[in-house]
């Protein structure tokens, strides 16, 4: 059987030989007794076990997934940890006991990780976000498990386990162990994850956050919508710490998380989403990039709709305040610079405004003439004739309204690309290569009679 497809019904069906593992002295006797006691037993039993007796059940299983290599064993007795489980979380709580602190009980889950066939890997990393959800954390004076004092042997710390865990789901996100599978249970677990901010800076040094960005798209089966909102989830967790805000700042993030708030039925979805944006509002140029994409219009739309849950109507108010004081503090300069940055030019009319260039030229030697440079790079790249019309023209209005302007924009080395333009299919953008040229070539004081 593909054990990609292994069931945990098929699985628990087993029967593994115990007695043989005692006798080659894989498990204790005590062990055996305690398997007897639990193992095919119905649920209220195991579950009366489990609340008398649960450290040492998670000391057997540990201890078994330790020392016996067995394909099949391991499958079972990791059902057997995740059916515990499933069934009531807070028994996670049990591997952090007391008296397993000399107990590593990470390692085995974090080996299989990389070492076994899918359902290995799948139920193995689902345990391992359960037991690090449910370590004592410092704040409350305990040691988290896997960092006990006094150790006398080498024991997997809880930053080895985020490390080796956020490492694993950026491999599936990459190149997944199962092809429809592998990626929403990453996903399904960093939603998890990244309150925790260790997992949130592992997760942004191992380049996590870009991996994201495509799963971020609108949904239509209830499958991919769970995918989708759980991305959004962790997006929504990314936004509160500040190195992932600054790769969300330069990736397409906004728009496509636009995309989704503005074709997404499922409430849920718009929930966190509208909850990123409340969140990303006030930090660098997300109100600019916000108010270009047309949020305002569209969180308006959002506000005519029967919402029933009140943190989603509150944040869509919120968000919209904030966007109208961002609208009023914005000048021109700045929307000009955000129009730029997303590569995406129009016929606004500051492009043709003799006072926006006149009041703003200066600002264009910024950051060494940043957003001259990407003017420049959407010559070299762009596939939208309007947007390479626009830029040309924009080339043309420096060159006149700046001193220096044929100096700077030669020193870019802007004539052969504005050159090429000049044999393009499109007439709008031949049109405005052509007035760049000219400009270039014969200087501001004849630019009246040329643009007449």
């Amino acid at each position: 059987m593909d054990q990609a497809e292994l069931t945990m019904e098929q699985v628990l069906k087993r029967d593994i030989p115990w007695e043989t593992y005692m006798t080659t002295k894989l498990i204790t006797a005590n062990g055996l007794q305690h398997l007897r006691r639990y193992d095919k037993k119905p649920e209220s039993a195991r579950a009366q076990l489990l609340d008398e007796d649960g450290p040492a059940y998670v000391h057997l299983f540990v201890s078994i997934l330790r020392d016996i290599f067995k394909e099949e064993t391991v499958e079972y007795v990791l059902a057997l940890i995740y059916e515990m489980l499933s069934a009531n979380p807070t028994r996670a709580r049990l591997f952090h006991d007391k008296s397993l602190a000399q107990e590593d009980t990470y390692e085995p889950f974090l080996r299989l990780l990389w070492k076994g066939n899918w359902f290995i890997q799948e139920k193995s990393c689902k345990i391992l976000a359960w037991i690090i959800s449910a370590r004592p954390k410092d704040g409350n004076g305990a040691i988290a498990n896997g960092e006990a004092s006094g150790s006398k042997k080498q024991i997997t710390t809880i930053d080895d386990v985020l490390k080796g865990l956020v490492e694993w789901l950026c491999a599936q996100l990459k190149q997944p162990s199962h092809p429809t599978r592998g990626a929403p249970i990453a996903i399904s677990c960093l939603s998890s994850l990244l309150k925790e901010p260790v997992v949130r800076s592992s997760f942004v040094q191992a380049d996590g956050v870009k991996l994201l960005v495509p799963l971020i798209s609108p949904a239509s089966t209830q499958q991919s919508i769970q995918l989708l909102y759980e991305t959004c989830l962790c997006v929504w967790l990314l936004s509160y710490y500040e190195p992932a805000v600054e790769y969300l700042a330069t990736s397409r993030t906004m728009q496509r998380l636009t995309e989704v708030v503005k074709s997404s039925t499922k409430e849920k979805v718009v929930r966190v989403v509208i909850l990123t944006f409340r969140n990303l509002l006030p930090k660098g140029t997300f109100g600019a990039q916000m108010v270009e994409l047309g949020l305002p219009h569209i969180i308006h739309s959002l506000k005519t709709q029967a919402w029933s849950d009140e943190d989603l109507l509150d944040a869509l108010n919120q968000l919209e305040e904030g966007l109208k004081d961002k609208i009023k503090k914005l000048s021109s300069f700045d929307k000009y610079k955000q129009e730029v940055l997303l590569g995406q030019l129009d016929w606004n009319p500051m492009h043709k405004e003799a006072n926006f260039w006149r009041e703003n030229v200066t600002s264009f030697e910024e950051n060494d003439f940043q957003i001259l440079r990407v003017l420049l790079t959407i010559l070299d790249t762009s596939t939208d004739p309007r947007s390479l019309a626009v830029a040309c023209f924009d080339l043309s209005q420096f060159i006149q309204y700046h001193a220096a302007g044929r100096v700077i924009v030669t020193d870019l080395k802007a004539k052969e690309r504005v050159m090429k333009l000049m044999n393009h299919e499109n007439a709008e953008v031949t049109k405005n290569a052509l007035l760049c040229i000219q400009r270039l070539l014969l200087g501001a004081k004849y630019a009246s009679f040329l643009q007449a």
